[in-house]
């Protein structure tokens, strides 16, 4: 979503009575405010819905909306929030919209039981996407054609994004963002946010990468020793051996303190200093894979493939175009 000289016109699917108010509040905080001191675009944020007017959220608060459906046919990204009612019917003209949307190839983000609204529109068929835990059972029942995955915080199939349950509504987001304009974009308003700018695995919080501080004094300074040696071949063993453990204990501690295995929690450590030297240095992939442990440059390729969708040399083009359409920008503005 980069090479446009206007606003990106982003838009919020509301429903009178169903609107979830926190995904109302996460989708303004990242596309209402001006982040392009961050490196992402303008954008032009509001809210639509079927009916013009007041609509209420799922907590009773009233909110004037003025943008009808027709919004829609203009918009880059339409987000559709938890639809809080699962009894209450999508209207036939809301499914319209949003199939348009798709046709045309806009962007689609649902966040938790806003699925429910993107599969009702034929959307999904197909396809895998997440709700929230407790809904994804009925998603499954309702929508047999869908393949649900329950465990994630959310699934990215290129133009249709869903997120699952409550906060998952951030990650989504933030994975968004660092898809479109890189990791230092999304780190940037994570830290905005006071949120971590990236974690992965289920919604029942067993987090694959994570990246909060480590709160154990003592495995936090091993965690900081890995993340300066990362070159270096880093074993279960060693890392036990510097905490003072056997290596049967730093793996039950390290799993009770951070959510994921020591070898699960390097790799993502790998991958994350790879994007950053992809961003933003000129060296060989060889290079980058020796720099942060994986190697071999093809299993840097295959590890990097496998978990963030695209090659380092595609993900490296489009950042450095994201980059120089930034620069662009700037200039212009000055």
């Amino acid at each position: 979503m980069t090479g446009t000289d206007r606003p990106l016109v982003v838009s919020l699917l509301a429903g009178d009575g169903v609107l979830g108010a926190f995904g109302l509040g996460v989708a303004a905080e990242v596309f209402g405010y001006d982040y392009r001191r961050l490196g992402m675009p303008e954008f032009d944020f509001a809210v639509v819905t079927d009916r013009p007017g007041i609509v209420r959220t799922d907590t009773g608060l009233a909110l004037y909306v003025e943008h009808g459906l027709e919004r829609l046919a203009t918009s880059d990204v339409v987000l559709v929030t938890a639809w809080e009612k699962l009894s209450a019917p999508v209207p036939p003209t809301v499914l319209e919209a949003l199939r348009a949307v798709h046709a045309r190839g806009g962007q689609l983000v649902s966040h938790c039981t806003g699925a429910f609204v993107v599969a009702e529109a034929g959307l999904l068929d197909g396809r895998r996407a997440t709700t929230h835990w407790r809904y994804a059972g009925e998603l499954a029942a309702r929508y047999p054609r869908v393949d649900v995955d329950p465990r994630v915080l959310y699934v990215d199939e290129g133009t249709i994004i869903t997120g699952a349950g409550t906060a998952s509504g951030v990650d989504a987001l933030l994975h968004f963002v660092r898809r479109e304009w890189g990791s230092a974009a999304a780190n940037g308003l994570a830290r905005e946010m006071v949120v971590p700018p990236h974690r992965d695995g289920g919604q029942a919080q067993y987090i694959d990468t994570p990246v909060a501080r480590c709160e154990d004094d003592l495995l936090g300074i091993v965690l900081d020793w890995a993340r300066a040696h990362l070159a270096e071949e880093i074993s279960v063993e060693a890392l036990a051996r510097r905490a003072l453990m056997s290596p049967r204990s730093f793996a039950r501690r390290f799993k009770a303190t951070t959510g994921t295995t020591p070898h699960a929690w390097l790799l993502a450590q790998r991958l994350a200093a790879a994007e950053t030297l992809l961003e933003e240095s000129d060296a060989p992939v060889e290079e980058i894979a020796r720099l942060v442990g994986f190697g071999t440059a093809a299993g840097f390729r295959d590890q990097f493939a496998r978990r963030r969708g695209v090659s380092p040399r595609a993900y490296r083009q489009t950042f450095r175009t994201a980059a120089a359409v930034s620069v662009v920008a700037e200039g212009s503005a000055a």
